[in-house]
């Protein structure tokens, strides 16, 4: 083993003292740096080098890389630091990165998560998960090929999310003889670029993961080269978590601790600045103040709490204040708006859908958002805004975001964690984008609530009736509109005041603009369902007899109610009977081309799962199901 006996002397400390170890670790500061660049660039294997050269391989991953190096290595006979990170059989396969890996390594002075970034276009969305928590990104250039598209590409993502330390480390500088004049070139030709999309400043050096130059010190090999080597600059950049401190104080409020009735605190992860007993904070967003009586944690009462550490905050006063909500200083609150303008990256195989609702999360916030089509998408690799209808898997655009009640933000330039928001389809729970928040619009601070002296409850009081709307859906032909009007002549025989909404006629006014695009079907499902709660709010029992064929629609109308007043009522044709039926043509025009995004035919109809009421047209006539209906709604108002 030789020199690798000395190499790893010192992890030794690991198996003899546990507690020293961790001991010795525990107060150094973390910097989370991601590596990123063109495919074949030298990203994996640099990590590689950094975690070999920090001493954080035990004896048995030495040997394995030392076989492996041999069986899936690309450097010959030795070894080949790629595999240390590379752990994906496919990756491995192909030589290139595909998911994100992180890897802990720490020197003496810091310790370090990295993350290896995948290089490949299809993965943006890999490496935008990668840079959302890094301080630093290492844009790696190959000194053979110089600033490529994919260069290019990852320094604007890295500047989008908002890493303030950038390296350009010029690699492989072993195959181009250590030449000094590629090296200046390079650097030349990405600052240039650099300037052009708002990167201030950079710290470039010359390279080589593989031969190990620049890494933990100076080369002999670039005398020419007077900058600090890699290590030596992770070592002393400023963390961001240190840079927090200086902003203000901002806690988003995680949980409500009340572990008896003598105790209740408010838990969190301090977002940015510093906090002390005694100071006067604001709960947002409702506005009410209070002061700081004890800064609470595990180990004891703090005198002083700073950015990243988590606490519990005890209030002087009874104040409302619970999960979402934001503790920050009384004379310096963050914004509340409900509407904003946004850069979304979007992560999803499924295209976005303008006017759908999506759920949206900032910090410890989490409420329904839409998002309108996009204003424009940006070519990532030419910096162009191009003219778009919606983001594509990968893609980048700028667009209107509102959200169904009013946040507590701030720009993402200023607090990533105030302005950093993910969106998550309602149906699958599965992530679909990832935004920054740019600004609230001015129409969202101009326009208010206006206070009404006469409620909701009082207009339904006046006709002595609970309000309720009654969602009919299902295919065309399914005989939707003609229960919905069999159930409103019998209420309305029974004194119930009721108003029906059908799709037809709705399509002759209020949005005779709107066509039968999936867009156009979700504004159509959003205007009725604001003018069915209008409805509800007036005290009538609203019946809504709509295709409506995409259940994230209906619950987004559900959610506008209040709880139990939306009643889906789900009227079950089987499409070959709803198409035997066929009385306005419609299907035969779609069969034929004619008719295009025609639900059943070239447009999903997505049945209800837990509907109120399910009618089977084949089982039952619609007299039957009418009168099964009325006693429904009836039965709600004893």
């Amino acid at each position: 083993m030789g020199d690798q006996d000395v190499i790893y002397k010192v992890d030794a400390l690991v198996a003899q003292d546990i507690d020293a170890y961790l001991d010795q670790h525990q107060h150094k500061t973390m910097l989370r740096f991601i590596t990123c660049g063109s495919v074949d660039d030298g990203k994996s294997t640099l990590i590689g080098r950094l975690l070999y050269d920090s001493k954080m391989i035990f004896e048995d991953q030495l040997a394995a890389l030392e076989s492996d190096s041999k069986k899936s290595g690309t450097q010959g006979q030795e070894i080949d630091f790629a595999l240390l990170v590379d752990g994906l059989a496919a990756e491995r396969e192909q030589g290139i990165t595909i998911d994100v890996a992180y890897r802990f390594f720490a020197t003496e002075k810091r310790k370090f998560i990295v993350a290896d970034t995948p290089g490949h276009e299809q993965y943006t969305r890999n490496m935008v998960t990668g840079a959302s928590t890094a301080d630093l990104a290492v844009i790696l250039i190959d000194a053979r090929k110089g600033v490529l598209t994919q260069t290019r590409r990852h320094s604007y993502l890295a500047h989008l999310i908002g890493i303030r330390h950038m390296v350009l480390a010029v690699n492989k500088m072993d195959l181009v003889g250590y030449d000094q004049s590629v090296y200046d070139a390079i650097v030349a030709d990405y600052a240039a670029f650099a300037r052009s999309i708002g990167i201030e400043s950079f710290v470039p050096m010359p390279i080589s993961g593989f031969k190990g130059d620049n890494i933990t010190g100076p080369s002999a090999n670039t005398p020419w080269y007077t900058g600090p080597s890699l290590i030596q600059h992770l070592e002393t950049v400023e963390v961001d978590a240190v840079a927090d401190q200086t902003k203000p104080f901002r806690l988003p409020i995680q949980w409500v601790n009340r572990p008896n009735l003598d105790f209740r605190g408010f838990s969190g992860l301090i977002a940015s600045g510093t906090v002390r007993p005694g100071d006067a904070v604001r709960v947002l967003p409702s506005g009410k103040t209070s002061t700081v009586s004890r800064i609470v944690t595990m180990d004891g009462d703090l005198d002083l709490a700073v950015a990243g550490q988590s606490i519990t905050l005890c209030l002087t006063d009874e104040v409302d204040c619970s999960r979402g909500d934001v503790l920050a200083p009384a004379d310096a609150p963050p914004q509340v708006a409900d509407q904003f303008e946004t850069t979304i990256v979007w992560m999803a195989d499924e295209a976005l859908t303008p006017g759908r609702a999506y759920w949206l999360k900032l910090g410890t916030q989490m409420v329904s958002a839409t998002v309108q089509a996009p204003k424009y998408a940006v070519n990532v690799n030419t910096m162009e805004h191009l003219a778009c209808k919606t983001l594509e898997l990968n893609a980048i655009g700028v667009a209107e975001v509102i959200t169904d009640r009013p946040v507590v933000f701030e720009p993402y330039t200023a607090n990533h964690t105030l302005g950093g928001f993910i969106l998550i389809d309602k149906i699958t729970n599965a992530t679909v984008a990832a935004g920054m928040l740019h600004f609230s619009l001015r129409r969202a601070q101009n326009v208010h609530w206006q206070a009404l002296d006469i409620s909701r409850e009082a207009h339904a009081a006046l006709k002595n009736q609970r309000p309720a709307v009654l969602w009919f859906t299902g295919l065309s032909g399914s005989g939707k509109s003609t229960i919905a009007n069999l159930v409103e002549k019998k209420l309305h025989a029974l004194g119930r005041h009721t108003f029906l909404l059908d799709g037809d006629n709705i399509r002759h006014g209020l949005n005779k603009d709107l066509g039968f695009t999936e867009a156009d079907r979700i504004e159509n499902i959003r205007r009725v369902g604001e003018v069915a709660k209008l409805m509800a709010d007036a005290g009538l029992i609203v019946l809504s007899a709509f295709i409506s064929p995409f259940r994230a629609e209906r619950e987004m109308v559900r959610a506008l109610l209040s709880e139990g007043e939306f009643l889906e009522v789900f009227i079950d044709t089987p499409l070959e009977v709803a198409e035997s039926r066929d009385v306005k043509g419609l299907y035969k025009k779609a069969r034929s081309g004619e008719l295009k995004n025609f639900t059943g035919i070239d447009s999903p109809y997505e049945a209800p799962e837990n509907p109120e009421i399910h009618v089977s047209t084949v089982k039952e006539t619609p007299e039957d199901a009418a009168e099964r209906i009325v006693d429904y709604v009836l039965s709600r108002a004893k």
